[in-house]
């Protein structure tokens, strides 16, 4: 039987904090990227059959509170440390996207201890040598879901994230995901200049996936991330974009879930 999720509210620091909470077994913490959280979807739903999967959105994301002091990806970082402590969580799996890899590889970096082992999923946080990263708020959000695929038809849940016109609210919380983003990352945009150095004291078990035609984090920064992460195992998807989560879900919680079982 498919395991059920709830919608919870955790309170941290006076800050309210919308979780999506489902599964059982081992916690695994789940970090979404610049977009939000797009809801239990696939990927989520085959995870929890093997862990207890804790999803939240982000401070200032989706309907998440933003505490006054939060300002910078450090500050973040901060914050779900203190965010696992309310919840009790220990010997935390994380799985983080884009945005949310580079906050899974700055707590890591912050208490190495924190966590069983690390999922890094198109991540930010490392600047290229020789490409870029895509300037997303150079762009529009219809333009960005487009760089996020390399064929939107492989996604069995495209239509249902993107495949109807947002209401007036929904278009309001995308607007409101895309600011908070953009006071996060925005100088230096989407890189940490010490981070390559300070992972070399990570040493949880670390897989690095990366979708090989990522137009908007290029591959050449899963492998400075592999490169930095004593140890860690790189997995590199073909013919997919930014998303495999999305794009390729059962391909990829397959990886996940044969390496985790082995780390």
């Amino acid at each position: 039987m498919p395991q059920a999720f709830t919608e919870q509210t955790v309170e941290v620091g006076g800050t309210k904090i919308e979780v999506m909470v489902g599964g059982a077994g081992d916690p695994m913490l789940v970090l979404h990227g610049s977009g939000g959280n797009k809801g239990w979807l696939q990927y989520l739903q085959s995870l929890s059959d093997h862990y207890q999967v804790y999803a939240p959105s982000h401070p200032g994301f989706g309907n998440s509170e933003r505490p006054d002091w939060l300002e910078s990806m450090d500050d973040l970082a901060c914050f779900y440390s203190w965010f696992l402590e309310e919840l009790g969580l220990e010997a935390v799996h994380v799985m983080g996207f884009s945005l949310g890899g580079w906050l899974a590889a700055e707590m890591a970096v912050m208490c190495p201890h924190t966590f069983k082992s690390i999922v890094l999923v198109d991540s930010a946080g490392i600047k290229p040598v020789q490409g870029e990263i895509a300037d997303i708020f150079l762009m529009s959000g219809q333009q960005v879901i487009e760089n996020m695929f390399y064929d939107p038809e492989q996604s069995p849940e495209y239509a249902k994230m993107y495949g109807q016109e947002p209401t007036p609210e929904h278009r309001q919380v995308l607007e409101g995901n895309r600011a908070m983003a953009a006071r996060l990352t925005w100088k230096p945009y989407m890189y940490d200049p010490r981070l390559p150095s300070l992972l070399a004291r990570v040493h949880a078990p670390t897989l690095i996936v990366w979708g090989r035609q990522d137009a908007i984090v290029p591959l050449e920064c899963g492998e400075l991330f592999h490169k930095a992460m004593i140890g860690s195992t790189l997995k590199v998807i073909e013919n997919c974009g930014h998303t495999p989560q999305y794009e390729k879900p059962q391909e990829f919680v397959d990886t996940v879930i044969d390496f985790l079982g082995k780390a």
